[in-house]
């Protein structure tokens, strides 16, 4: 399936339903008097977030959406027929932004089964037997139904992963997801393999958790230089970031420096995330200058750095159980359990 994670639509609620004019007429009924019923609600416009999806492709193909107007009013003070709330499914992760200057944020889509009513339809109007009177014994007015609502939106999906990948092209991100997940990333010799975010679910000692890929970095990111920066989005809801760095380049510490700072240009609160810094492709290095890049790059993060090779799979192990620390499985569960529980009456 190919992945698109923006899309521009139309949504538009129903209007309301006239009322009707109507009087009664029965044999043997002389005066039966205005009995025009109220018009319909039209529907509302609710985005549903559900599980099972993870592209916004089939908004490239579908960009307007229209609720149904209510019925209008009939005789006999029948009211018309409500119509039906329109549902536009989004995969988890979408956030639905306004189509202004700012792109302001309207909702947030981020747990399965989350309805959010963007826009609601119009009341029905009022049939002539609510102008009926003393003085107005068969009014022929009523009233018509309220229009709906209608706007542009903007669609930007976020994908919700427990670890992301950073690094420069060929920093070997797509070869470690594959050796630790079910990703099935391209891998090649040559920049820019990646084109799309991948997700990969990591098995580890009885754990998982949820590992998003992104295209790599090159200096000028931040103002559109290469892929630009746009895939950053779907690293930011991650608890935890794995930088990883080549081993084989000639200068990791300026590599690691370049992809820090248009991470620091970017913003969105990934500067503040913590990180796990690695050096990837060990094994086509030799072990006294592989310890030469290690002291030097801690030496400028100040940090731990992990060394682990994807193909012989040295190193894996350790670097796993630091991720797993940091962003498992069991953290979600423990922040679920301190949290207090909903009332219930039961």
């Amino acid at each position: 399936m190919q992945f698109l994670d923006q899309a521009k639509i139309f949504v538009s609620s129903g209007a309301g339903g006239d009322g009707a004019v109507s009087f009664r007429r029965e044999k043997y009924v002389e005066y039966g008097g205005p009995d025009g019923g109220d018009g319909g609600n039209g529907g509302d416009v609710i985005f549903e977030c559900i599980d099972g999806l993870n592209t916004l492709i089939d908004f490239r193909y579908t960009q307007h959406f229209r609720a149904k107007r209510g019925g209008h009013g009939m005789g006999r003070n029948r009211t018309g027929p409500g119509a039906d709330d329109l549902l536009v499914r989004v995969p988890i992760g979408t956030q639905v932004l306004a189509d202004d200057d700012e792109r302001s944020l309207l909702c947030d889509m981020t747990r399965p089964g989350q309805r959010v009513a963007l826009l609601r339809g119009g009341d029905g109007g009022k049939g002539n037997a609510h102008y009926k009177s003393s003085t107005n014994r068969a009014p022929r007015q009523f009233q018509p139904g309220w229009p709906g609502g209608e706007m542009w939106l903007w669609l930007r999906l976020k994908l919700i992963a427990d670890a992301g990948l950073l690094g420069a092209p060929n920093a070997g991100k797509s070869t470690f997801i594959n050796a630790v997940s079910n990703a099935g990333a391209k891998v090649g010799a040559y920049p820019f393999t990646t084109l799309k975010p991948q997700l990969g679910v990591v098995g580890h000692k009885g754990k998982e958790l949820v590992m998003a890929d992104i295209p790599g970095l090159i200096a000028g990111a931040a103002e559109g230089v290469g892929i630009g920066d746009r895939f950053l989005g779907h690293i930011e809801r991650c608890r935890v970031l794995l930088h990883l760095v080549d081993a084989s380049a000639a200068a990791p510490v300026k590599a690691w420096r370049t992809v820090r700072d248009e991470v620091d240009a970017y913003g969105g609160g990934l500067v503040d995330k913590p990180e796990i810094l690695a050096l990837s492709k060990a094994d086509l290095v030799s072990p006294s200058g592989l310890a030469a890049k290690k002291r030097a790059l801690e030496a400028a993060s100040g940090q731990k750095v992990f060394v682990f090779s994807a193909a012989t799979r040295q190193g894996l192990d350790e670097l796993l159980d630091a991720l797993i620390e940091l962003a498992g499985r069991d953290a979600v569960v423990a922040a679920a359990a301190a949290e207090p529980s909903a009332w219930n009456p039961l």
